[in-house]
């Protein structure tokens, strides 16, 4: 890492040798701006480049350090800064009256360094964390809007008369992400508030190396790979940390603590803190910030997901206005409609892909051909009431991609096979449909100088397309 890209550190100390012990500490790993007043610690908060977090001492001249955090809350530029207070006031009072004021934590002096470096480390971290799941929320919530104004001009037309039915469907796709989203971020903020709480009396009389070793287990639920295991694995873990802690108070909840920060192999360094005192809440503070990482698994999760959702939507909405062919890979179409169609199919359809290997992009139009697909596979889920088997089956036949969309649903019958194509034929109530999904698919099909074929009875209807290869150099 270079100084460039590391986080910056604003120390503030009347006393200069304070200000020695501690970027002495922090050198290495930070860029540092070093304050000797109130003033000046203003002036450096609001130059950039702007530190990641503030080190304030409380006791200066002139300036104390709560007149300080309160001229930086109210500063639209430095109002986000996270601040730790320095001090040797170690009462109830006073930390209240600093946490009240903005301050996220406090450092008794005289410190300990180990600790010192795992406070300023952790809460960069979390202050960046809070920071991404911000941002990505507010991605997911533009990506909402986005598509509801995306609706309002589909609507319009035809293509959009299955899709416009898919709108709830597809809004629930985005909300369930944002909703895992939300629900971690309130668990990460929680969880912050918790140990902030903790830390402080917890490590006021840790030596070095106890925090050490907190830090070493600390270290190992974070690497673990808990989340890998299925629930009988993990019951059965359970039962072997139980009978390796034998008569050991509260076994079963410790187990149950062990087994969720992925800590069932080597847990000989967890023993012995245990035996110690306050052993129980350091272990309980290591397992509420190992579930930070759980939380930010699940932001990540959700955000993949709901992003798959919204390029799908996109790659459909897409208009393509200089009205010339491209090669595109017909699956890649498919598979975005697939995409918009999965809260219904995942709801009662059993969903079969054939899908050819190698095959060869044709020249067409993507934007049309993704009506097709669109319209086929909806009239295959009303066909089958959205509860049976629908199989996508795609290949290359000679100098054609060929896709066949079979429902498991109720059939054409046969005196409409003749009339399935003709403009304004609909067999649907009034307001259900226009009559032109079909119409205008044999157009598009026409206009690529394909074919459409339907061969349909009870409980199997299979819609064929044939489309020209028109194979050109660069085009597999």
């Amino acid at each position: 890492m270079t100084s460039v890209e590391k986080p910056c550190v604003l120390l503030v100390d009347n006393e200069k040798i304070n200000l020695k012990v501690l970027a002495d500490l922090l050198k290495d790993d930070y860029r540092l701006k070093l304050a000797t007043s109130g003033e000046q610690a203003l002036q450096f908060a609001e130059t950039p480049p702007l530190p990641n977090l503030i080190l304030l001492d409380v006791v200066m001249p002139e300036m104390n350090g709560y007149q300080v955090i309160k001229y930086l809350k109210e500063n639209n530029v430095t109002k986000n800064i996270p601040v730790i207070f320095v001090t040797a006031l170690s009462s109830i009072s006073e930390e209240e009256k600093g946490l009240m004021l903005g301050a996220i934590d406090y450092i008794i002096k005289p410190y300990s360094p180990p600790l010192v470096k795992m406070r300023v480390h952790n809460h960069l971290r979390y202050h960046n964390l809070e920071d991404r799941v911000k941002e990505r929320t507010l991605e997911l919530s533009n990506a909402l809007t986005e598509l509801k104004t995306t609706q309002k001009h589909l609507v319009e037309s035809e293509k959009m008369a299955a899709l416009g039915q898919l709108i709830a469907g597809i809004a629930h796709e985005i909300n369930t992400p944002l909703g895992a989203i939300s629900s971690s971020a309130g668990n990460i903020k929680n969880l912050l508030e918790q140990t902030l709480t903790m830390m402080p009396p917890l490590f006021q009389n840790f030596s070095t190396q106890e925090c050490n070793e907190f830090l070493l287990i600390l270290g190992k639920a974070l690497q673990s790979n808990f989340g890998l295991l299925s629930a009988k694995e993990k019951r059965q873990k359970r039962r072997d940390l139980v009978a390796r802690l034998g008569d050991m108070e509260y076994a079963h909840n410790i187990a149950d603590t062990l087994v969720d920060m992925g800590l069932y192999e080597d847990i000989d360094n967890v023993i012995e803190l245990l035996a110690k005192e306050n052993g129980h809440e350091v272990l309980e503070l290591a397992y509420k910030l190992s579930e930070l990482k759980k939380s930010t698994q699940i932001i990540n999760t959700a955000t993949e997901r709901a992003s798959k959702v919204v390029f799908a939507l996109k790659s459909y909405a897409h208009h393509d206005n200089s009205d010339e062919k491209v090669f595109a890979n017909v699956t890649h179409g498919i598979d975005t409609i697939l995409t918009l169609y999965q809260s219904p199919i995942k709801q009662g359809i059993h969903l079969i892909k054939n899908y050819a290997e190698n095959l060869p992009a044709i020249h067409c139009y993507p934007d049309e051909l993704n009506q097709v697909w669109t319209n086929l596979i909806h009239n295959a889920l009303q066909a089958m009431d959205n509860n049976g088997t629908l199989s996508i089956d795609v290949a290359e036949v000679e100098d054609c991609i060929r896709v066949c969309i079979q429902d498991s649903g109720k059939g054409i019958p046969s005196e409409n096979m003749t009339k399935i194509f003709d403009a304004f034929f609909t067999t649907k109530s009034t307001g259900e449909g226009s009559g032109l999904g079909l119409h205008i698919i044999k157009k598009i099909i026409d206009k690529h100088s394909g074919r459409i074929n339907v061969e349909s009875q009870p409980g199997c209807t299979v819609f064929s397309v044939l489309l020209p290869i028109h194979s050109t150099v660069g085009a597999r």
